[in-house]
């Protein structure tokens, strides 16, 4: 079967879904094991596989696809749990190096904007 070829049947979808998941089990390996190569290749088949998906029929998702979907679903969940993880443990390590934690939160540069603007005022 062609990685390209539309989806059009359940057994397509089954097979898109099937590599779906070993994809996922693969970056959670990945993750694991801290292997930047092995995830960036993971999204990059991610990605492949996700626009294969977007325009399957809604007519060829039967009740075995639909677990495979929610199987696939709780891997990604987990996955991003990890990731989550991984970044703010690197976050924390930064924060000690330099003794500043306001340096990587998101609204850092908001809140030393609004400290210059009250300085001056003073």
């Amino acid at each position: 079967m062609n990685a390209d070829a539309p989806i059009c049947h359940s057994t397509d979808l089954r097979q898109a879904l099937g590599q779906m998941i070993t994809v996922l089990n693969d970056e959670r390996q990945a993750l694991a094991g801290l292997d930047m190569d092995a995830i960036m290749g993971c999204a990059v088949d991610k990605a492949a596989l996700c626009n294969r998906l977007e325009a399957v029929a809604t007519d060829a998702i039967d009740e075995e696809c639909r677990g495979m979907v929610d199987a696939a679903r709780r891997l990604n969940e987990a996955n991003r749990r990890v990731r989550n993880l991984i970044a703010a443990n690197v976050a924390a390590r930064l924060d000690a190096l330099t003794g500043s934690p306001a340096l990587y939160r998101a609204r850092a540069g908001q809140a030393r904007a609004q400290h210059a603007r009250t300085a001056r005022l003073r």
